[in-house]
């Protein structure tokens, strides 16, 4: 059977807005707690914070949590911004402690482990433009570097399948490389697949 390369790509293309969207909805919504991003510095748990700090207003911190949870972390915030005026090294110690343990409540209703405050700059690019698509309400800038980016990788993966293919039954050898790259490739098309089925199958509940 002849394969139209060209045929493909287009077709697959059609296909790299749906893609690009259901992987924005996952980021946004459905991220798994080990690749979250509340627990950096430049993250919107800590942002948060240090705005309520500056603005004497818990109620900027209070959505990070559970009801639940205000108990722990409104006599700690109370207790930082009291002694925001004061000596500058208590009160980054005590700030730490504050930040330490919002995040980790917050981890806590994601059902998630803290495994303390990570650097500013730690946040992988992709939660970052989704933030920044949120802040700037451009979704369809997020979605453009989606698409390209889908369409870099599936091409890419492609090509290596293909090109050992040619040599997959000339030895164990070149049979091994080609399998290594065609369950790559296919297993890549099948996360986009589970992604598009869960996103079908959420909506159909």
């Amino acid at each position: 059977m002849n394969f139209n390369k060209a045929a493909f790509f287009q077709k697959a293309g059609s296909h790299l807005t749906v893609f690009a969207g259901v992987l924005l909805f996952i980021s946004l919504g459905m991220a798994k707690p080990a690749s979250a991003h509340c627990d950096s510095y430049d993250g919107p748990v800590i942002t948060d914070a240090r705005k309520a700090i500056d603005a004497q207003d818990p109620a900027l911190v209070l959505k990070w949590v559970s009801a639940s949870q205000e108990s722990e972390i409104l006599p700690l915030f109370n207790k930082v911004v009291d002694l925001k005026s004061g000596d500058q090294e208590i009160f980054q110690i005590v700030e730490k402690h504050f930040l330490e343990t919002l995040v980790r409540l917050h981890r806590e209703t994601e059902g998630a482990p803290y495994t303390g405050l990570k650097p500013a700059g730690t946040t992988k690019p992709i939660v970052q433009l989704s933030d920044q698509a949120l802040d700037t309400k451009d979704t369809d800038g997020l979605l453009k570097k989606l698409n390209n980016r889908i369409g870099q990788v599936v091409r890419e993966k492609y090509e290596a399948a293909v090109a050992l293919a040619r040599t997959k039954d000339d030895n164990a050898e070149a049979g091994r490389a080609w399998v290594k790259a065609y369950v790559d490739y296919t297993h890549t098309l099948e996360a986009l697949h589970d992604v598009l089925e869960h996103d079908h199958a959420a909506h159909a509940h």
